[in-house]
């Protein structure tokens, strides 16, 4: 049994590796959802649904976003209307009593649907609304998830980090505060980063189903150490649980260069060293990492090296296999 930890696009990838190597029944998966947003009123999961579309086929593997091949009429309606109405397009926020009412999950993260700044598919907003629906309807988003991947034939469980509301905020050098999804997608990562707040987190509590997860040995893949994998984290009893549990991290970085998307600034920002060590400093639970071969940095924990460039499935069971050689290592 092995449960992987995933945010962004690096765990994604390399469950692509993973179903090569453990039974599907032996795999558990945990997404983060801190990114989270409630736009238009409907719950977008996007860490959760990156490994739903990807495992159930569908995913724009060129941009690891949304469905392949799919249509965005109603978002170009939405933009077409908003200009028509002399409306501000971008994300719109809503107010501060508006982000605590309504449905809890949505909770701090509350945008409006007018000239919706992430571009969301037609079949991709039918997901959308189908989680939203039954969340109204008086499930759990466990069950909500649970219900989605059966449908997209999921081989492995898959499962949020917490049913309870958690909001991932960057604090920003122009002294703003914006969900990390206004900061990333709506503004490209400016500006600069002083702090990284996950709102709700001291409330929030993992579930049954991640805490049976959780007693499994554990992979944290090459997801991004702050805004992927540290919503998790902030959620009271997972980090302690991670600690009692054989846990293998793959580092997004080879040494101070990172692969892909924010990580550094954000390290940086929350007062870590944008590079392996940083990662290291940030899972002082991790038993063993997988670095690059080119990777320099020395850590006193054990090491598996491989090339961790991951361009395809042949690259992620190769990652794959680096990562159960060092479970095999700590277990």
């Amino acid at each position: 049994m092995v449960t992987f930890l995933a945010g962004g696009t690096g765990t994604p990838k390399l469950l692509d590796g993973a179903t090569r190597l453990w039974a599907a029944d032996d795999v558990t998966v945990v997404a983060n959802t801190g990114d989270d947003v409630e736009l238009g009123g409907h719950l977008v999961c996007p860490d959760v649904d990156t490994v739903l579309f990807a495992e159930g086929g569908v995913l724009d593997r060129d941009r690891w976003w949304g469905i392949a091949d799919d249509t965005t009429e109603t978002h170009a309606e939405l933009a077409r209307l908003a200009d028509a109405a002399g409306l501000a397009s971008g994300p719109r926020y809503l107010d501060d009593d508006a982000q605590t009412a309504g449905r809890r999950i949505a909770r701090w993260r509350r945008f409006s649907g007018v000239a919706e700044f992430m571009e969301i598919g037609d079949r991709d907003r039918a997901v959308h609304l189908t989680r939203t629906g039954l969340l109204d309807e008086g499930h759990t988003l466990t069950d909500v998830i649970d219900v989605l991947a059966d449908v997209f034939g999921l081989p492995f469980d898959l499962l949020p980090m917490s049913d309870d509301p958690v909001a991932t905020l960057i604090h920003t050098t122009d002294g703003e505060t914006i969900h990390f999804q206004e900061y990333w997608v709506a503004r490209r990562g400016e500006p600069g980063v002083t702090d990284v707040e996950f709102r709700g987190a001291d409330a929030a509590e993992p579930t049954d189903a991640v805490r049976t997860a959780l007693a499994e040995p554990v992979v944290v893949g090459p997801s991004n150490p702050v805004t992927s994998i540290g919503p998790m984290l902030a959620v009271p009893e997972i980090e302690a649980m991670l600690a009692e549990t054989p846990v293998v991290a793959v580092s997004p970085f080879v040494g101070d260069s990172v692969y892909s998307g924010p990580a550094a600034d954000l390290m940086a920002g929350v007062g870590l060293a944008p590079s392996t060590t940083g990662v290291a400093d940030a899972y002082p639970f991790a038993d063993a990492f997988v670095l690059d071969d080119d990777d320099p940095t020395d850590l006193s924990r054990h090491v598996e090296r491989t090339d961790i460039t991951i361009d395809g499935p042949d690259d992620a069971e190769r990652v794959a296999r680096a990562c159960r050689r060092a479970l095999e290592a700590v277990s």
